[in-house]
């Protein structure tokens, strides 16, 4: 049986999936919860919530969020999770397929989505024998068009995206978000260290929103010292 471990460096202990049973956290998952920045009173949806990390952040910090995933197993670790911290009334897990967003939800009905999506696709990819890796990582069960179709469905006009991808993968992302009129709002790139490319890039969109974008300072994880940066610090408090 899986233990609990550390997630904010101790703020949260969660259960993580077996390696072939599902990603585990990682820093990504740390700087998106982080960019998170809602309103009191937003009613989020994080889709692929996996077994519930970045749902459970964002619990801790007072939100309500509905979290959903594909994988019954995730969920199922996911609620065990939201349980054992005490989140289980904030934070509410289930099963969907967010392929099938007309039928699971209602249009124009969540503030905010939050998601993490697969980096990869199955033509660019060797795919994982593991069905829970080749779902998270390499897109075998939704595209990224997937996830911004569901995205555009169930968010309210004004309604906001927080997305994290490849850095290389900025121009189709930015191109599917204009194509569903979710406009690239906040966006900041993340090194991983002071003298490399960016490897990410966080994205805050705006349904039905006018142009103009706002290009954040990089994030850099290690400094040139090769210690964790002060900015990368900050993403592991509440």
């Amino acid at each position: 049986m899986a233990e609990c471990e550390d997630l904010l460096r101790g703020l949260l202990r969660i259960k993580q999936p077996d390696a072939k049973d599902g990603l585990r956290v990682n820093v990504d998952t740390i700087l998106l919860a982080h960019f998170v920045q809602p309103k009191n009173g937003e009613k989020i949806l994080e889709l692929g919530c996996a077994h519930g990390a970045i749902s459970l952040i964002l619990a801790k910090r007072g939100f309500a969020v509905e979290g959903t995933d594909i994988q019954p197993h995730l969920i199922a670790l996911a609620k065990e999770n939201a349980e054992y911290n005490g989140l289980a009334g904030p934070a509410d897990f289930y099963v969907a397929d967010l392929r099938e967003y007309k039928k699971n939800w209602k249009a124009q009905s969540f503030d905010r989505v939050v998601v993490n999506p697969p980096y990869g696709t199955p033509e660019s990819s060797n795919i994982s024998p593991s069905k829970a890796i080749a779902s998270a990582s390499q897109g075998v069960q939704c595209t990224l068009d997937d996830v911004l179709a569901a995205a555009h469905y169930v968010l309210k006009n004004r309604g906001h995206l927080d997305i994290i991808m490849r850095a290389s993968r900025t121009s189709e992302l930015f191109s599917l978000l204009n194509g569903y009129k979710i406009q690239p709002k906040t966006v900041r790139f993340v090194h991983p260290k002071h003298d490399a490319e960016a490897s990410v890039v966080l994205v805050e969109a705006v349904r039905a929103a006018g142009r103009g974008i706002r290009v954040l300072q990089p994030l850099f994880i290690l400094g040139e010292d090769g210690k964790e940066t002060p900015q990368m610090a900050e993403n592991y408090g509440i």
